[in-house]
């Protein structure tokens, strides 16, 4: 990064949120993916559009790559800046700019996580629904079309924004949307930009759906003889319309992680994590209907409440499984295969992963939110272990070929990334082309976030 370049950045951002630092630009070299970091040459903290725009048009001019940094929880590498350049954080664009309970929505900058949009929409009877697990930025939850223990009921992320505010690699700003519920003008700009890792523009606000909180919540466990009966127990309980939000599994390894880790005595087995949002005049008969479909496919072991205390420590102990994994075998880490299939076709999907898992030498564990048909197999693996890496990368190309002969994708929600560039002219035949096309519209210089997606530097 030449001097004459970091003068123009100070000039329109204030020189103690510009940062050559080598600590700080180590912290946005990587996200918590396997995959190698790579340090930016700055890194740059904006507080308002006109900001991000004047940037843009610097790195635009000067052809610089610009990478955008939410809180580095990614899972397949759209973090990380693989030529250096800028790495904009967005911590500092964390504000909640509007909330409208009438309309249901919510106006937030990029840099707001998950928790703290929940914790300010919960004095309003309010909640954002989606919930990767990690307390993620907002605007790296767009950029990755993240999902998570909830999408069963409320969706992914596209199905829950309504208006981007998005400055362009030449630093003009456009609106996608607007707050209405609904519309048919135009091209669905919004969905374009929603999961498009940084690649086509940098989000500056984000507008929401929000729900209101149900009247009654239960959560609890469900015990399976197998992943195929839960799995199928699950698909069998949503073709009735029952109202269940959250249908996570948990395989008997994981089980054992979380009872070593928090003292609990959950029998090791195939477990279903469930919750069920509804009404307390029908909650009652939500639970008997759910129970007896579960029964009739295997379950041994039914057990539901409403404790909101014990609910949150069930979903803790589920979103803290990667770390346990990560704690119990130090100096090793995860390979996370992220496949989405048909929701007909997740057991045998799961059950073919059980398979080639076991058939492995690789510790490693079978998990998902196999109520919407998108799981995860866990590889425990040292990256500086070829023989690792080499088993790691087969399995998890067994398990997303079979996924996409389903008639599924090979990314459900951790999106593209670094890992699975590889699998998109697969997954997506001529249209993989249109994609390139519209990026070099967007970005013609090949600047936003370059490498990610397509396997080229450059897709010109």
């Amino acid at each position: 990064m030449s001097l004459d370049i970091m003068k123009q950045l100070q000039k329109v951002i204030p020189k103690e949120r510009v940062s050559t630092n080598e600590t700080i630009r180590k912290q946005h070299s990587r996200d918590e993916s396997f995959h190698p970091p790579n340090l930016p040459d700055v890194v740059v903290c904006p507080k308002t559009t006109n900001e991000i725009s004047d940037l843009m048009k610097i790195a635009y001019h000067s052809e610089i790559p610009v990478v955008p940094f939410g809180v580095g929880s990614g899972l397949e590498g759209q973090a990380i800046p693989l030529k250096g350049g800028i790495s904009i954080n967005f911590g500092q664009m964390n504000q909640i700019l509007e909330i409208n309970p009438d309309d249901l929505l919510v106006k937030v900058q990029p840099g707001v996580t998950r928790k703290e949009l929940n914790k300010e929409l919960g004095k309003h009877g309010l909640f954002f629904s989606v919930d990767p697990g990690a307390d993620a930025s907002i605007g790296g939850m767009v950029s990755t079309n993240a999902s998570g223990t909830t999408a069963v009921k409320y969706g992914n992320m596209k199905e829950n924004i309504l208006d981007l505010e998005v400055v362009l690699s030449d630093g003009r700003v456009i609106r996608t949307g607007s707050k209405a519920k609904k519309s048919s003008s135009g091209y669905n700009l919004t969905e374009l930009f929603v999961g498009s890792e940084g690649t086509l523009g940098v989000f500056s606000e984000i507008t929401l759906k929000v729900y209101g909180i149900p009247e009654s919540i239960v959560a609890g466990i469900a015990l399976f003889p197998s992943v195929y009966d839960a799995a199928k127990a699950t698909v069998a309980a949503l073709s009735i319309g029952s109202s269940i939000a959250r249908s996570d599994l948990i395989d008997a390894l994981s089980i054992k992680q979380i009872n070593q880790a928090n003292g609990t005595n959950y029998k090791e087995g195939v477990t279903l994590f469930l919750e069920i949002h509804s009404h307390k005049s029908t909650m009652r008969h939500e639970v008997d209907m759910i129970k007896e479909i579960f029964e009739q496919n295997g379950c041994s072991h039914f057990e539901v409440g409403e404790d909101t205390k014990a609910r949150a420590e069930l979903w803790e102990m589920r979103h803290n499984l990667y770390y346990l994994y990560l704690h119990h075998n130090p100096g090793k880490t995860m390979m996370n295969t992220d496949v989405c299939v048909p929701i007909s076709k997740t057991p045998q999907a799961l059950e073919f992963a059980r398979k080639v898992l076991e058939k492995s030498n690789l510790m490693g564990a079978v998990i998902g939110h196999i109520g919407d048909g998108n799981f995860h197999a866990g590889l425990i693996i040292n990256p500086n272990d070829p023989s690792d890496m080499e088993m790691a990368n087969n399995v998890n190309e067994q398990i997303v070929q079979h996924a996409l002969k389903l008639g599924g994708s090979c990314t459900g929600e951790h999106g593209v990334g670094l890992g699975k560039m590889k699998y998109q002219k697969l997954q997506h035949g001529e249209a993989l082309n249109i994609m390139k096309d519209i990026k070099i519209v967007l970005d013609p210089k090949n600047i936003l976030n370059l490498g990610k997606i397509f396997e080229a530097d450059r897709v010109i």
